[in-house]
Order: C-alpha cells, then structure tokens, then sequence
C-alpha cells in the first residue's frame, strides 16, 4: 500500500474531524480511514491536519477575564475622552469604528462599506446597511455626523480634537452616506479613523455611563477603576459575532500580582508584563507568551535650543556612545527590536529598513564629544521610571561615556509629576512613546515646528513642507519616498535618540485561543475581547 492519498474528499476530511470532537481514540481514527483505503502514513497526516483545523476553530461560549495594569476613577465609556488601556478595551468591546487595522497594519472597512477621494480633501463615507445598536435602534449617517463632530466641541474634551480640526464639514448626504470635507487634502483619514477615538456612537448621546454601541458587547456593569463586565451582543452585525458569553475586565497593577492571578487560574490574559516575569510564565506548563511589536518606544530626548544640545557635535557623540544591543538584550531582555533614531517602526509599511541605525563607536563619540568641548564636563540626564526602561537604559549610556571620561551625571526623579515637570522641559530628559497608526500623526505630534510635542525642538522648514505635501497625496509609492527621507532627516538631525522599538507582552493561559498581534498595541490593538474563544 502506497502513500497517496484516494477518493478523500473534503467531506472525509470533516467527517474525521466530527468522530475527534466526539471524543475517538487515534487507534478508532486510523482503523476508520484504514478502513477507506488510507495508507497508515497517510492517515497520520489527515489526524494532523483535521486536529489543527479543529484547534483553529472558534468555540463559542465561557467567561473570559482579563487583567490590564491601568485603571483609575476617571475610566470612562465615552471613547472621545479614553486615555488608557483599559478605556480602549472597554470601548472596542461596546462600539465600533468605520475602519479598522488589520495585522499587517492595513486599513479594513468595519461601519464603513467604503470611503472614497478622488482629490484627499472631500471624502464620501458609504455606511453598511443593517448595523443596530444595542437598544435596536439602527445605524445612520446621522449617528457618523454627531460622533465626528463632537471632536470639534472644545466642550467635549476630545483626546484628539488636535487631529479632528482638520475636518472643516461633516454632513449627511442621504441615510446611509456622509461627506467629510477637510481643510486641507489627507490621504490617511480612512486610517485616522480607525483609531479608538472616532468609534461611532449614538445621535445626541451625552449619558455614556450605558456604553449603549453597536460592538459585539453589551454593558453589564461598569464600575470606574474597579470593573467591567460585558455580555455577548446577539444581534451584532458581523456573522459569529464574538464568541465567548460574557467578558469581565479590570487591572492589576502591580506586575507580580497579575502574572500570579494568570497562573493561578484567575484570569485568561494578563496584559503588558514586565521582562522579568517572562520566564516564570513560560517555565509554567499550560501558559504562553503573545508578544507585540508595534511602535512603542522609549526615547532620550537632547533640546537643540538648550546648552549642551544646541552643539551639534554634542549630540552626535551621544547617539555614538549609545549601545543599542546592550539595550536590547540587557534593560528590554531581547523583547526590543534595533531602533535608527525615528519613530516609524518596522510595524509600519512606510518604515524605511535601509536606514540603518548608529552603531555604537566609542571612539567616534569621543571625537564629537572633543569637537563639541564637553568632555569632562558634568552633564546632567534625567530619568525616570515614568518612562518604560528609562531608569536601566539611562545607566547603560552613562557607563558607556564614563568609558571615554565623559561624565553624564543621571538623575532619577519620581514618576508622580515627571510629564509635567521634566518631560519636554529639561535639557536632557527620557520620553515614552506610544503607537500611532500613520507616519503623519507621529511627525506632526513629534517633529513638525508647531508639533505640542517636539521633544528636541528640533525645526526644519524643509520638513514642515514635504510633511504637508505627504499628507495630500493619494500616490503610494511618492508617499512612501517622501516618509523614507523625512525619517532619514530625523535619523540625522532631530535631538531624540531611539534606540529600540519595544515589544509589548501579554501573558495568556494556553485555553485563549485567537490572539493576534495588531499595530495599535498590546491585546490585539486593545480589541481581543471580540476575536478570542476559550478551549475548555
């Protein structure tokens, strides 16, 4: 008898399947395809193939809970003023957005049954039909018109009102279309839009306590910096619709005590944990590991408009003295990924891989530090635990430079007040990055003239004018030129030094099934609550 297969059929295939959900035995599967003419080789294969399906297939039904490590009194349901973790979870669970980012990080039509330009300035927005929110009610452009406009209403307190002013009209065209105007073209709105802010809500809704949306849950209780509890929308417009019955979230703040609630069976997920309880986790049968690169990063920010930074050489001499591998493998435990000085990570499809980081050249940096006429001086870094690593990343720079004599003289300061106190402020300081969906949502928050936060001051008219003729062109191909050179001029000339993009991990019990990584963060881009089942 040979190995090829004979007259098996798909049919075959899901009848294999159906006798391993009922519970048969290896020896009851192969004597049953023996039976069909399957040579015992070949059996092997078909078992292997029938039990991967069969865990790859969603199992509806069960509890999961989940543990993030933010939480406060100010939590809310109101998606234009969410600010942490748990607020972005909480309302991917209630609401819905007219895009979204797929893994790869491209932008997926979810309201939305399309969004067209033909010039990146006035945008028509076709809505699907038969969406309903939680209390039956169903989605309209009407509800598009008010969630988009409330961004605008300095009253609202939107997160991201910065963003929104460029959209200078919304209106309903007709039921189920909206027309954006914006006033100035932008070739990213279906990609803004799919951040967690512009979630669609109800016409005239000011009581968000009831989360009432058109997401895959319902609220159950929602209790600020305690807990949520959710139950399964059944009359979610996605086919399947989620899969567990009920989701219960809340965080943990201390990291020890989240990893020990995961291994002792507490909760399903354990969100962003430290490099320190890896190894636990993964020393535990029964447990895994998701890890997510997204963007993230802890930068060393110089001010070029303040002593030492405003000499240039100063601030060569640092991104040569920096040892990005040591970082790696020392402060992040390999969870990092070589960063070149901009913030456009490889997570992103503009991020420009030919440019290649400073290696770390002690000699090199001597000379500028020479050139620049500090060496011996005393110059003062601050730090902080504020910023993720900032503390541990801080010190391996400042062991490097006493290496040459030059004496970098680090101060940790406390967390409570360090954005408000050192952030942006001192001549050297460390800052804390969080993912952003576009390359011109980093380069205007980061690194455009007027940019609420140029983190080294650092000016370009160059720059400020290839960011805005970027933003309006439709053409893939000249953006991505333009966002390669723009992150080369960063790279080069801005005062932020990053050295490695961080790799987010979340801790699962190996029964979570369907975890994904996502370009907007840890937990699936904060939205795993909808895509996961539990394998009892």
């Amino acid at each position: 008898m040979h190995n090829k297969i004979t007259n098996w059929t798909a049919s075959d295939d899901a009848m294999v399947e159906n006798a391993i959900r009922r519970g048969a035995t290896r020896r009851e599967l192969l004597s049953m395809m023996l039976a069909g003419g399957v040579a015992m080789s070949a059996g092997g294969m078909i078992l292997g193939r029938a039990s991967s399906a069969i865990a790859a297939t969603p199992k509806s039904g069960g509890h999961l809970k989940a543990a993030a490590w933010s939480s406060s009194t100010a939590d809310t349901l109101d998606p234009a003023k969410a600010s942490l973790s748990t607020d972005y979870v909480r309302c991917c669970a209630l609401y819905n957005r007219l895009t979204f980012l797929d893994k790869s990080g491209n932008t997926q039509m979810e309201l939305a049954e399309k969004i067209e330009s033909t010039d990146a300035k006035t945008w028509t927005v076709k809505l699907r039909s038969g969406v309903t929110f939680h209390d039956g009610k169903s989605l309209t452009s009407a509800d598009v018109v008010f969630s988009l406009k409330r961004h605008l209403d300095p009253a609202v307190g939107s997160k991201v009102n910065a963003i929104a002013k460029q959209i200078t009209d919304v209106k309903a065209v007709d039921p189920t279309t909206v027309e954006i105007t914006l006033a100035n073209p932008n070739a990213d709105l279906p990609t803004i839009l799919a951040m967690h802010h512009f979630m669609i809500v109800q016409d005239g809704t000011t009581d968000f306590s009831k989360g009432i949306g058109t997401g895959a849950f319902k609220m159950g209780t929602f209790e600020p910096g305690v807990k949520s509890v959710f139950t399964r929308n059944p009359n979610y417009f996605k086919s399947g619709g989620a899969h567990v019955e009920t989701f219960e979230f809340f965080a943990i703040s201390d990291d020890n005590a989240r990893v020990n609630a995961l291994l002792s069976g507490d909760i399903h997920l354990a969100a962003s944990i430290k490099p320190r309880s890896i190894r636990l986790v993964e020393s535990q049968p029964g447990f895994a590991v998701s890890k997510t690169t997204s963007g993230n990063y802890t930068d060393l920010n110089i001010r070029l408009d303040m002593s030492p930074g405003d000499k240039a050489d100063f601030v060569q001499g640092m991104k040569y003295i920096t040892n990005r591998e040591q970082i790696q493998k020392s402060a992040l435990r390999g969870l990092a990924e070589i960063a070149n000085d901009q913030p456009i990570s490889p997570a992103s499809r503009y991020h420009n891989a030919d440019l290649k980081a400073k290696a770390y050249d002690p000699e090199k940096a001597k000379f500028h530090f020479n050139k620049a006429g500090v060496l011996g001086q005393k110059i003062p870094v601050i730090t902080s635990d504020a910023a993720t690593s900032g503390v541990e990343i801080a010190t391996i720079i400042q062991q490097s430079a006493a290496d040459i004599g030059m004496n970098l003289d680090v101060q940790r300061v406390p967390s409570d007040g360090y954005w408000s106190n050192y952030w942006l402020k001192a001549p050297i300081h460390f800052g804390d990055i969080n993912p952003r969906p576009t390359p011109d949502i980093l380069f205007s928050l980061l690194y455009a003239s007027n940019a609420p936060w140029n983190e080294s001051q650092y000016k370009s008219e160059k720059f400020d004018k290839m960011l805005i003729e970027a933003r309006g062109l439709l053409d893939e191909a000249k953006r991505k030129e333009i966002y390669g050179q723009m992150q080369v001029m960063v790279s080069e000339e801005a005062g932020t030094i990053i050295p490695v993009y961080i790799s987010n991990v979340d801790a699962i019990t190996e029964k979570l099934k369907g975890l994904e990584s996502n370009p907007l963060g840890g937990m699936m881009g904060y939205a795993f609550a909808e895509h996961v089942w539990l394998d009892a």
